[in-house]
């Protein structure tokens, strides 16, 4: 099982605590910050697979690290974690659930998702020299 790098940013530590063994048994390396700017050192330090923006940062927060994520040329994924059922971040690759089990199927479906994509990126590219 390949191991995949999440930068967590939020101010709840103690959620993320108590989440990391679910984490670490499906293959997640998870980073824990406490803040937006902890979050950009990270980000040019460190070379993750994932950016998980928790509900307990302010949605403006979320946003501008989205963008100053995409805006640096960074092709990671970000996913918004919601307490509500109908909560969504526009900005975001995914708005998942704050439940384990809906956070870890939520990625996991992303994943999947950007891997078919880019298969067929590189498809339709190889066909298009021929």
């Amino acid at each position: 099982m390949p191991l995949t790098l999440v930068l967590a940013v939020g101010v709840d530590s103690l959620l993320l605590a108590t989440q990391g063994p679910v984490w670490r048994s499906a293959g997640y390396i998870v980073t824990s910050v406490g803040s937006i700017r902890e979050a950009i050192i990270q980000l040019k330090d460190g070379d993750f697979d994932l950016v998980l923006l928790s509900h307990s940062i302010p949605a403006e927060s979320r946003e501008r690290l989205t963008f100053l994520i995409r805006s640096s040329g960074m092709r990671v994924p970000v996913v918004c974690v919601t307490d509500a059922s109908n909560g969504h971040d526009s900005f975001a690759d995914a708005t998942i659930r704050n439940e384990p089990d809906s956070l870890l199927q939520g990625i996991a479906e992303l994943f999947a998702t950007r891997v078919k994509t880019r298969s067929v990126y590189t498809a339709v590219q190889s066909n298009s020299r021929v």
